[in-house]
């Protein structure tokens, strides 16, 4: 006699059964969905800004103003009480010296710490050592956008851009940019700013 015949009723009745069953019935137990199954309630998250420096020669121009000053000050406060007085008020020179080091690696410091990035909407300035102070500009709000140069700057081939806004704390400068950056950027920021006013 064989087993498992069409007549046995309950090896037909377990292999209908079987048969009944969809995919879903078989696979096993359904596992909770995992964090990349779920989506995220805080959404996409919010892409960081690309930043960009000033170039060098705004350091090397004022690091230059500063032995400039700051030497003839070393030899006024060195020489002249030295001469009219006597040689150990030549030590005088010793504040102006400290003062010098102190101010050519704060403005090293200084110069690392100014940066700008261009975002969709705005326009971001960061800057500062000991307190440092982010401006957000947006490009709807802004009504001037003007590059300007001055003799000494124009001396190591410098430019900065000031932008001008409906509110005045939102006014801010970016300086010692190269002439080419600093034109480009006015054009960059006043065709966007004209596109934000229009409402495009």
């Amino acid at each position: 006699m064989e087993t498992g015949s069409p007549d046995d009723p309950g090896t037909a009745g377990a292999t209908r059964a079987a048969d009944r069953a969809g995919p879903a019935d078989q696979a096993g137990p359904v596992l909770p969905a995992g964090p990349a199954d779920q989506a995220d309630p805080a959404g996409p998250a919010r892409e960081e800004p690309v930043w960009t420096g000033l170039p060098p020669g705004l350091l090397r121009m004022r690091r230059l103003l500063l032995v400039v000053w700051l030497g003839l000050l070393t030899l006024a406060a060195g020489v002249l009480p030295a001469l009219f007085l006597a040689p150990s008020w030549a030590a005088l020179a010793l504040l102006p010296l400290a003062l010098l080091a102190w101010g050519w690696v704060m403005l090293g410091r200084n110069w690392r710490s100014w940066r700008y990035a261009e975002r969709a909407d705005d326009l971001l300035i960061s800057r500062g050592v000991l307190w440092q102070e982010e401006t957000v500009v947006p490009y709807g709000r802004m009504q001037l956008v003007e590059v300007t140069s001055g003799p000494v700057e124009r001396h190591f081939g410098l430019a900065s851009v000031q932008l001008h806004t409906a509110a005045a704390a939102t006014d801010a400068t970016i300086p010692g940019l190269d002439p080419a950056e600093a034109e480009r950027l006015r054009d960059r920021l006043t065709e966007l700013g004209e596109a934000r006013s229009a409402g495009l």
